[in-house]
């Protein structure tokens, strides 16, 4: 698991994040919905360990921007950064020798044909379209089996078999014990998957909901949305 205590950040006077607190359990999807400018990308930074902040975070039970935390986390940011001068399959054996895996090769082969990027395998990553370097990264977040996975804007510029296999895919991590959070604006994207849905504007959680059966009388993830987004975002 990991969690997340009284993160605030600030650029100059404008902050960012404000106080925000939360985990993400063993076995859980989380997902972080918001507009453009709610400070979604920069809290996702910030566990990355990409941004200094205040507060504390921890990746099963490590200090995030530890060794031991980083050798736990998988990360794949919402724009996809591959190394020009790498073939696809260089970038996969990057990764295996930085993370010193060994047995690595079937693994790193079943992620390429799922999502459809064999035949891309020599191909560099400055010669790849957005959705395939998307891919790829994925991939890479991927390969050494992280027990904390987050994910900022994943569907952006996929195709649709790709966003078919990286929904299973979340199933998969559900299933193994993985911690997953899931950062989007679009609600249809992860409406079957997720166990605790917060809502931010402004920098903070807005609204925490649950999914649940709903009891009569409670609002949609969709209709709270909407009513926080578009409405007054009166007393929640």
């Amino acid at each position: 698991m990991f969690e997340v205590k009284g993160v605030t950040k600030r650029y100059g006077k404008v902050i960012a994040n404000d106080n925000i607190s939360f985990d993400v359990k063993d076995g859980e999807i989380a997902v972080l919905l918001g507009p453009n400018g709610a400070g979604k990308s920069t809290i996702i930074k910030c566990i990355a360990g990409l941004l200094r902040f205040e507060g504390e975070i921890r990746l099963c039970g490590h200090p995030n921007k530890s060794l031991e935390a980083k050798a736990l986390l998988g990360y794949i940011p919402e724009m996809p950064a591959v190394y020009d001068l790498l073939t696809v399959g260089e970038h996969m054996e990057f990764i295996a020798r930085a993370y010193q895996m060994t047995d690595w090769k079937p693994y790193a082969d079943e992620l390429l044909a799922r999502l459809e990027l064999t035949d891309k395998r020599d191909k560099l990553g400055k010669e790849l379209s957005k959705g395939m370097q998307q891919k790829v990264s994925i991939c890479c977040a991927l390969l050494h089996r992280p027990r904390v996975v987050i994910f900022d804007e994943p569907m952006v510029g996929l195709d649709p078999h790709a966003i078919k296999e990286l929904k299973e895919i979340f199933l998969e991590l559900k299933r193994a014990g993985a911690s997953v959070l899931i950062s989007t604006h679009m609600l249809d994207s992860v409406e079957d998957y997720w166990d605790v849905a917060h809502i931010m504007m402004n920098g903070s959680f807005a609204a925490t909901k649950f999914n649940r059966p709903d009891e009569e009388g409670e609002k949609t993830l969709e209709e709270l949305f909407f009513d926080i987004t578009e409405g007054s975002g009166a007393a929640r």
